[in-house]
């Protein structure tokens, strides 16, 4: 906790997603338990890493009692997309679950809209300066407008809907990185499980020098 008249510092969310039909093993869920297992502490008040359930049904809830519990002031969600071949930096949520897949129940969700609100949100992490960040640590990056039609995206949206009790965060966003090269669907992909967590701690980085920065460019504003 930042000492009177500090700056204050901000609390980090980090999200992944268990494994799901046709992805038995999803990178992201070993990335956000290697980030727990040594988080990222430079310039963080605090720092949470949750890996969510592939199941449309309780997701929203799940993703409220994080944010009641937590009140995070950036939210980095990561998913796996198996055509990505490097970080896929999503700008957009789109409230629709039009082409649904059958998630890790078998189930399919009760309607085609995520919840009330516009048909889309931006994304409100810094993206230019990450995808810069990224190219100068050599990974590879790519640019979507569009997080897909399941869990990825719906997670996406409710985040950025506001919807979710105390997700309510100056910088919310989803990034998409590929399977390990053991699993990707030709064998082979650019990324190692040491460049995901590299990547990772890249974009945290710069989400939290922003978010900082930000921070005391308000405060003297208002001096």
């Amino acid at each position: 906790m930042a000492g009177e008249g500090a700056t204050p510092l901000p609390r980090v969310l980090v999200t992944g997603f268990s494994v799901f039909p046709g992805a038995p093993v999803n990178p992201t869920e070993a990335l956000v338990n290697l980030l727990a297992g040594d988080p990222p502490a430079e310039g963080i008040e605090a720092f949470r890493a949750e890996i969510l359930s592939v199941e449309y049904a309780g997701l929203g809830d799940r993703l409220s009692a994080i944010g009641r519990a937590f009140r995070p002031d950036i939210v980095v969600q990561f998913g796996l997309a198996r055509r990505a071949i490097g970080f896929r930096l999503e700008r957009v949520a789109r409230n629709s679950l039009k082409h649904a897949r059958p998630d890790n129940q078998g189930r399919l969700p009760a309607g085609e809209r995520i919840c009330d609100g516009p048909e889309s949100w931006p994304s409100t992490l810094p993206l230019d300066a990450i995808g810069d960040d990224l190219h100068a640590t050599g990974l590879p990056v790519e640019w979507s407008d569009d997080a897909g039609g399941y869990l990825c995206n719906m997670a996406f949206a409710l985040a950025r809907s506001g919807t979710c009790d105390g997700l309510q965060a100056d910088m919310i966003g989803f990034i998409h990185v590929p399977p390990l090269p053991e699993d990707a669907l030709d064998g082979e992909t650019p990324l190692s499980a040491a460049d995901l967590e590299r990547g990772a701690r890249v974009i945290i980085s710069r989400c939290v020098t922003i978010w900082s920065e930000r921070v005391r460019s308000d405060r003297n504003s208002i001096r």
